[in-house]
């Protein structure tokens, strides 16, 4: 049985035109196999009922369509059951024209909008109208706290039904959508304005490295996260960057103590005026992202360490395949810029909670439109590791960056295709709790101290926390800063810094992120 939705509008023009543009091979499956797309499950009924209005178009008796806008209350249009909806007909202009066509022809087409997540779906099906005098329908149908007057229902058997994709649907929110966006940033503001009378004021400059900087501009990417530009304070061009640099950030803690942060420069390399790094809000981490959001602001001057890569992108012509979860775009996305600058086969994966949760999701849609493949967790998209690697052009590269859980499905699966770990390159933004994760009595040889390690501490976090001195920089395993001998104890490695002679040979942990195997580790510290 083909599939409905095709059977139905795919006539032999339609499909005459698909073959002559290229297109009839990527629906072909669909003239195939178990169709299923007549039923509508949850997910269909979900979003249909948390829409406030739709579009239906009916036939007239001269043959021409016409298009009706539909609203009420969110949800007013509900699934009945698997083959019905309905929804009750508020009094309108009281033109009436789709009443009386489909006096004549039962058929209609509905077109459900999802605005801010860029989503629709298409129903085909055929009408009964409700009176006033059925009064058991019309009670199912109605809203109890809509006050409009119902003149009557309708009821829509279900002829087959297709989500089509976001390409050219712009984004739109409602007044309550907006008020839920801006909710967080308005408190932002409320608890910032109060901080204004505290006396401890963010000095005028921040750090002691070489390179000058100064906020030129901020810019609110989602509710959560913010793009900082910055330009050398006279004006002058910037050190060259490659993709996949960051810059070591001086950040002014709630303590008053300054530390440093890492943030990757995702504006395009080659631009010589101005960098610009993207900074996640965390509330639960440990306060730098915090502290930037709330006293980072145009003037600001940072005197930051020079920029370093230890995420470069191959320089030949390999093909490439870009695989971000989350706030891990911003390396991937100056990468995919240089690959299209240099001409480079290439394939674009972000996976993300939700579109109003993902930075440059519209830009990289428009940019890339013919590369990229987005997923929503919200709309239930999934990332398939296995199939993304498998699919892969001949050998082409692979550049990840995100959760730690990403990054580990995406070497779990290369070494199971047998894709060499010489092809996997990636670099982690915060270090997962990983589950299963034991608590660790470790001893300090050198500065005579035994501490026990929570399971949902770092080893490093827990030597700072004592008072030790250690040598530190990015915090998730991959510059090797403080790395350190093992003396005792079996080590776990979750790093990506340390070479196999440098872990076997030299007996070399990096305690910011590997843990032990064993419940007690010693260290040369």
């Amino acid at each position: 049985m083909a599939h409905r939705f095709a059977e139905i509008a795919f006539t032999d023009s339609v499909r005459e035109v698909q073959q002559a543009f290229g297109s009839r091979t990527a629906y072909a499956a669909m003239d195939e196999g178990a169709d299923s797309n007549h039923m509508l499950n949850a997910r269909e009924a979900d979003f249909i009922e948390a829409r406030d209005s739709f579009y239906m178009a009916s036939v007239s008796e001269t043959g021409w369509p016409y298009v009706q806008h539909r609203g009420g209350p969110r949800g007013f249009a509900r699934v009945l059951d698997e083959r019905t909806l309905g929804f009750a007909d508020y009094r309108g202009n009281r033109q009436y024209v789709s009443v009386g066509n489909l006096r004549k022809d039962d058929r209609v087409a509905l077109f459900f909008m999802d605005y801010p997540k860029r989503t629709r779906l298409k129903v085909l099906g055929r009408v009964r109208l409700i009176g006033p005098d059925e009064l058991e329908l019309m009670a199912a149908l109605e809203s109890p706290d809509y006050r409009a007057p119902v003149e009557r229902g309708f009821l829509i058997h279900v002829e087959a039904f297709d989500w089509n994709c976001p390409q050219h649907i712009t984004p739109r929110y409602a007044e309550s959508e907006i008020e839920a966006l801006m909710a967080p940033l308005v408190e932002e503001n409320r608890v910032l304005k109060a901080a204004r009378s505290d006396a401890a004021v963010v000095p005028a400059v921040l750090g002691d490295g070489p390179l000058d900087l100064i906020i030129s501009g901020v810019r609110q990417l989602t509710p959560r996260i913010r793009a900082y530009e910055l330009r050398d304070p006279n004006g002058g061009e910037l050190p060259a960057v490659e993709a996949g640099a960051h810059l070591k950030v001086p950040v002014r803690l709630a303590d008053g103590k300054t530390a440093v942060r890492h943030y990757s420069i995702c504006s395009n390399p080659a631009r010589r005026d101005a960098y610009e790094i993207t900074v996640l809000r965390e509330d639960e981490g440990s306060g730098g992202s915090r502290a930037v959001h709330e006293l980072f602001a145009i003037g600001l001057r940072l005197r930051c360490e020079l920029p370093q890569n230890r995420f470069r992108l191959h320089t030949d012509a390999r093909p490439a395949v870009l695989i971000a979860g989350g706030i891990g775009i911003t390396p991937i996305k100056a990468m995919a810029q240089t690959l299209a600058a240099r001409g480079n086969d290439m394939q674009l994966h972000y996976a993300g909670r939700s579109g109003s949760e993902m930075a440059f999701l519209y830009w990289l849609q428009r940019v890339f439109a013919d590369v990229v493949k987005i997923y929503r967790a919200a709309d239930g998209e999934r990332m398939n590791i296995e199939r993304i690697l498998s699919t892969a052009p001949n050998g082409a590269l692979f550049y990840v960056c995100g959760p730690a859980r990403l990054i580990d499905a995406v070497i779990d699966t290369a070494k199971a295709l047998n894709i060499g770990p010489e092809r996997i390159r990636f670099e982690r933004f915060a270090v997962d709790v990983i589950p299963g994760s034991r608590p660790i009595e470790l001893e300090l040889r050198r500065s005579g101290k035994r501490l026990r390690v929570a399971a949902n501490q770092s080893i490093l976090d827990a030597m700072l926390e004592a008072g030790i001195d250690a040598p530190f920089s990015c915090r998730v395993g991959t510059c090797k800063t403080c790395k350190v001998k093992v003396l005792a104890g079996e080590p776990e490695h979750r790093d990506s810094a340390l070479s196999v002679v440098e872990r076997e040979d030299y007996g070399l942990i990096c305690p910011c992120v590997s843990r032990a195997r064993s419940d007690h580790l010693a260290l040369d510290i």
